[in-house]
């Protein structure tokens, strides 16, 4: 059995690059630094960051680079992809990238800032039920 699934949350390190395909598919590549906080065997407050490349398709890809930008948080879930190319000076090069299925917005984004938003209306009971439920 084989399982590839990959969920981070952490912030773009960078602006997204929007490109296109030849057949017209967007494509967005961006960073996410993830940070890992705990303490050591000595009790000292410890941090790291684990930066990792991401790169969407199609419309999750437009949408990225409509409504998020460098330092924005970000909830990614997608799956580890190995990519390998040749460098002009002929090195074999490769790295693993994320590639986003869906992701969720976790704090304010470039287009739309935060408003803090009023609770729900409800709608008045017009029926002639009994019920006490409050839908």
């Amino acid at each position: 059995m084989n399982y590839n699934k990959v969920m981070l949350a952490g912030n773009l390190t960078r602006e997204p690059q929007l490109s296109y395909l030849p057949s017209q598919t967007a494509v967005v590549d961006f960073g996410l630094a993830v940070n890992r906080k705990w303490k050591s065997k000595n009790g000292e407050d410890r941090e790291e960051a684990c930066f990792v490349d991401c790169r969407a398709f199609g419309r999750t890809a437009e949408n990225i680079n409509k409504y998020l930008s460098k330092g924005a948080p970000l909830f990614v879930e997608g799956r580890l992809t190995f990519d390998s190319w040749t460098a002009q000076d002929g090195r074999k090069c490769s790295k693993h990238r994320i590639t986003v299925e869906s992701f969720q917005f976790v704090g304010t984004t470039k287009a739309e800032p935060a408003q803090p938003q009023s609770p729900p209306q409800r709608q008045a009971n017009t029926s002639n039920d009994d019920d006490d439920i409050p839908f």
